[in-house]
Order: C-alpha cells, then sequence, then structure tokens
C-alpha cells in the first residue's frame, strides 16, 4: 500500500498570498503543492486580458511564484499542479519553460486543454469552458511532469490528479476518487480551512501570525487529514473544516467529472492538534454531462454614493432621489441605504449613512456623464450635507454568467505532455443517473412548537459560511462543535427549524424566491441554496454584497425563538 500524498494549497484565488507558494514549500514536508487561481468571476477577467492582448489569459501571478520557487521545488522534489493556465494553458505553460530557462533549469512541464467550448454555439460568449477532471493531471503526473498547469478543470481537480497519481487509483474506485473530492474542496479556498473567513474566529489564536496554509495528507483508500506546518496562524479544527465543506456546494450529491460524492457521508474527527481525520466518504459514477461556465459580456455599469448625514435621513433620501430619477436614462436604476444612524451620535460618521445608486445598460452612455453629470450637478442645490464618497468614475464593463451543460462527447479533454505528445483522456466507462440541475427538495419536517424559549440571535451556538454560485446564493449553517453534550439535541432543532419558509423570514429578500434545504447529519449541518438572490451573478449584481459572502453572518445575527433548554 503506498504511503499517503501530502498535497498543500498556496492559493485560493487569482490576488491571494504571493508568500504562500514558498510558505508551504519551506515549512514542511509535502510531495504536491496546488493552486487554485480560477472563479466564474475570474474567468470573465481574464476573458478581459485576451480582448486586449491574445497572448494573455492566464494568472500571471503565478508565474512570479514559479519564478521565486520553482529551484526550490525541483530541489525537494515537489511537483507543482495549478489552473492558472485559465483561458490559455498552452501560453502559460510556453512562459513558465522561459521562465526556467533563464533561471538555468529544465524542468518538464504538462498542460491540460480542451475545456474551451465557445466553439459549440454559445453565442455572444466572451469564455465559455468546461469543468475538466484530474484524470488528466494524474496522466501528465504519471508522466513525469514537474510542473502541470490547466485551463478550467474543477478546483477540487487538483488534488484528485495527484492522488490518483500516487495511488494508482482506477477510473471506478468511486469511494477512493470521493474522498479526493472532499479533500481538494477542503484546500481549494487556501486559508478558508484554517480560519479564515471563519465564524468562530474569536476561538483562533489571533496572535497576528498569517493564517496557514492548508496540507492534506492523503491515504490509499481515500481518506485523509487536514492539517497545516508548525508555526502558521490560524487552525485546523472540526468546525474550521466544516465551514469549507459547506461552502458553495449545492444538494447533498457533488456532481463532479469524475465522480458523485455524497457529502452526507463524510465523517469529521479531531485527531490531535490541527489534525482533522476525514473518513467515510462514499462516491458513485459521476454524471453524463459536463457543466459549462460561460461568460458574456452585459454592458456597463457605474455606482456613485452620496453621505446623508444627521436629522431627515428618510426626507433627504427622497428629495435627491426625486431630483434625478427623471434625468436618468440607464436601463437598470438601483437605489440602496444603509441603516439609519444612531440618535445623538457622538461622531459624524456615525451620525451618517450612506445612500447608493448603482445603474446599469447595454451601453456606456447612459452610465457615464448622463448618469454622474445629473448628481454632482446638485452639489449646492439639494439636501443639507451633500457630499459624495468618491468622485465620479467612468462606466465600466460588466459581465453576466451562466451555468451550462455539454454531453462529454462534445468535449476532448487533453493532456499536452512535456516532450509534446497529445493525449486524449478517455470518458468515464459509466456514468450515474442524475440530474445536472439543482435536485429541489424541502426540509423533511417543519419546526415544531417551541416550549419555553428565548429569543436570541442564531449564532448564539450555530456557525455559518455563505457565498455565491452564479445567481444563487449558498448558505451553510452548522452547530458548533465545542464539546457540549446539547450537540445532538441542538442539531435536531436546527435540523426542524430550517425550512425554506423560515429562510424567507430570515432573508425577506428571499421572500418570492426558490429555496432548497439539504441536511448533512455527519457534519452536523444544513445547507440552503437560494436560487436568483444575486441576479446574473457577481460581475452583474447590484446588490451590496454581490458575492452573499456576508450573508451567514447576516443570518446568525437575526434573532430567532430557541428553546431554552438548548442554550
Amino acid at each position: 500500500m503506498s504511503d499517503p500524498l501530502r498535497v498543500a494549497n498556496c492559493s485560493g484565488f487569482y490576488g491571494d498570498r504571493l508568500s504562500a507558494m514558498r510558505e508551504v514549500l519551506t515549512g514542511g514536508d509535502v510531495d504536491v503543492v496546488t493552486g487554485d487561481y480560477l472563479a466564474e468571476l475570474t474567468m470573465l477577467i481574464l476573458g478581459k486580458d485576451v480582448m486586449k492582448d491574445p497572448a494573455l489569459g492566464y494568472a500571471r501571478t503565478f508565474v512570479r511564484q514559479v519564478e521565486d520557487c520553482l529551484g526550490l521545488a525541483l530541489e525537494r522534489g515537489v511537483r507543482i499542479v495549478s489552473n492558472a493556465g485559465g483561458l490559455n494553458p498552452a501560453g502559460l505553460a510556453d512562459r513558465l519553460r522561459e521562465v526556467a530557462r533563464g533561471l538555468g533549469l529544465d524542468p518538464l512541464v504538462a498542460h491540460v486543454e480542451g475545456d474551451d467550448v465557445r466553439s459549440l454555439g454559445f453565442d455572444g460568449a466572451l469564455t465559455a469552458n468546461a469543468y475538466l477532471g484530474g484524470l488528466g493531471i494524474a496522466s501528465a503526473l504519471r508522466a513525469g511532469a514537474d510542473v502541470v498547469v490547466t485551463g478550467r478543470v474543477t478546483d477540487a481537480s487538483l488534488v484528485v490528479g495527484p492522488a490518483v497519481a500516487h495511488h494508482g487509483w482506477s477510473e471506478t474506485a468511486y469511494d477512493e476518487l470521493a474522498g479526493a473530492v472532499v479533500a481538494g474542496h477542503v484546500l481549494e479556498c487556501g486559508t478558508q480551512a484554517t480560519g479564515g473567513n471563519f465564524s468562530g474566529f474569536k476561538t483562533l489564536p489571533l496572535d497576528g501570525r498569517p493564517l496557514g496554509f492548508p496540507v492534506a495528507e492523503i491515504a490509499a483508500d481515500g481518506s485523509f487529514v487536514v492539517t497545516k506546518h508548525d508555526g502558521t496562524g490560524g487552525a485546523v479544527t472540526v468546525d474550521t473544516v466544516t465551514a469549507q465543506l459547506v461552502y458553495e456546494i449545492q444538494s447533498t450529491r457533488y456532481l463532479g467529472p469524475d465522480v458523485t460524492t455524497h457529502l452526507d457521508t463524510v465523517q469529521l474527527e479531531q485527531v490531535g492538534p490541527d489534525r482533522v481525520a476525514v473518513t467515510g466518504v462514499k462516491g458513485e459514477a459521476p454524471p453524463e454531462q459536463l457543466k459549462v461556465c460561460v461568460n458574456t459580456l452585459g454592458g456597463f455599469r457605474n455606482t456613485m454614493e452620496l453621505v446623508l448625514t444627521g436629522l431627515d435621513i428618510d426626507a433627504k433620501a427622497d428629495w435627491v432621489r426625486s431630483q434625478v430619477d427623471g434625468a436618468l436614462t440607464a436601463e437598470t436604476v438601483a437605489w440602496t441605504r444603509t441603516a439609519l444612524p444612531l440618535p445623538d451620535a457622538d461622531t459624524e460618521e456615525g451620525a451618517s449613512c450612506l445612500l447608493r445608486v448603482t445603474v446599469k445598460d447595454p451601453e456606456a452612455g447612459p452610465v457615464g456623464k448622463a448618469f454622474t453629470g445629473p448628481l454632482v450637478e446638485l452639489a449646492l442645490g439639494s439636501y443639507p450635507g451633500f457630499t459624495m464618497t468618491a468622485p465620479p468614475g467612468p462606466p465600466t464593463p460588466y459581465g453576466v454568467y451562466q451555468p451550462r451543460y455539454v454531453d462529454r462527447s462534445a468535449v476532448t479533454h487533453t493532456v499536452v505532455h512535456a516532450d509534446g505528445r497529445r493525449e486524449v483522456v478517455a470518458d468515464p466507462p459509466a456514468y450515474a443517473q442524475v440530474d445536472t440541475g439543482v435536485g429541489r427538495r424541502p426540509s423533511p419536517y417543519p419546526a415544531p412548537p417551541d416550549s419555553v424559549t428565548r429569543r436570541m440571535p442564531l449564532g448564539s451556538f450555530v456557525h455559518a459560511r455563505s457565498g455565491d454560485k452564479g445567481g444563487d446564493a449558498n448558505l451553510g449553517l452548522w452547530v458548533v462543535h465545542d464539546g457540549s453534550p446539547k450537540h445532538a439535541d441542538r442539531y435536531t432543532w436546527l435540523a426542524k427549524f430550517i425550512t425554506p419558509r423560515k429562510i424567507r423570514e430570515l432573508v425577506p429578500e428571499a421572500a418570492d424566491l426558490e429555496v432548497d434545504v439539504y441536511l448533512l447529519p455527519n457534519l452536523g449541518a444544513v445547507n440552503v441554496l437560494i436560487h436568483g438572490l444575486l441576479g446574473e451573478g457577481v460581475a452583474a449584481s447590484t446588490r451590496f454584497d454581490p458575492q452573499a459572502k456576508g450573508l451567514g453572518e447576516w443570518v446568525r445575527s437575526r434573532s430567532v425563538h430557541i428553546q431554552e433548554g438548548l442554550l
């Protein structure tokens, strides 16, 4: 039986800590360093890069990291695997070879392509990329590659590929593959697994050290331990790992190109300081279709913020809106206002709130000076205290994200090995009969009538993590793992309490939206999907929080009736 594979992450997004690759290479023993640079919004950003220069389309910060660390990685026998290739993995591979020659090094650099499916008839698409799996990465590593860069593979594939290559799993080893998918999902967002964006942050050692990046020690049976290098900041606990597991998922069946993972089989156990064991993961055949990330240019947008101070806030807002509403010609005009200030505030900022107006239009003109001009002209002729938080800016283009699906037969998953040899990755031998859309089902039973209750914040013993899935918002809620003997009763209460109807009460913006609730009892969690809360996705949304990053913290702050015996 092969030894566990030690896989580290050094990036959770395009813009993450540049020093992270060197930190994970020097901080402890690892076999593979992975980096995730792609998101739905990132594909749009890279698409705009390609419009300016067809030779671009990849994450340029990754080149800087490799230039700094390639010699160290080769010396230590550590492989580097990343999706930083974005829209141009071949171009990135060539650029890395050029960098290596400049360093006097000669690594074997391979790349994975075939995800670009714009030719399949996605009209008007700036980008259209199918989510490929990890088997192409595995093939490149088996052939000896030191560095593998890809286009749009699933985030978890960056870990699945190395695990398959190391342990020799077959493509039908579904439980093992599913375990690697869960490991990849835990690692993909970097320090979110070690305390980043964690609602229980006050339990962490907040000593000023940067949070350490996570490491997964993956065994031959697909089980693994999540940890981090000694001496790094943050913590690895059942709760920090749960926080990442419930992030941006949908139903309990996690559909991937290599395997369908049953998230309700995941079991967590704290097995030591900063060590969480993940076991029991079950999988089945993958779906026959691949998900496609499609980005189109939606038009142009602009935003201005007005400061409202002191008394008569509502009247001030009403007046300025009435002064400009007739002058604004943009197709979409969205006004929002922050909370009213406290009375008798002891600072001017505390006595103020913001009135924000965002406009969108297919053309730049209505969101340029035709938008900013009428507001600026009111500087001396509107409500008392009129001021803005920033000077007017120019229109900016925005994109619209759409999830689509294609048959695997339409996609040619291809590995270009370091010697130039091209290899087409075969399709899986079997498929699961699953719907590639979201399987909607309600929570299994309504909340029972409370007995003796207290009105308390939901977050009294419930953690949350939220984010975006295109135009949908994902909200994971779970009972804190604090050793309390009330944990099981608290989860029973949470599972009964969180229904689609209750979510619409807690999130009034969702009153007319479809809501799905899924149970994850092994994690003490429920996962909520609010369809359409984010409109056409982060790049097009006019919401204050277009990626729903703060949605979970807002829901935790809402007051609810909690049975007294659970507190």
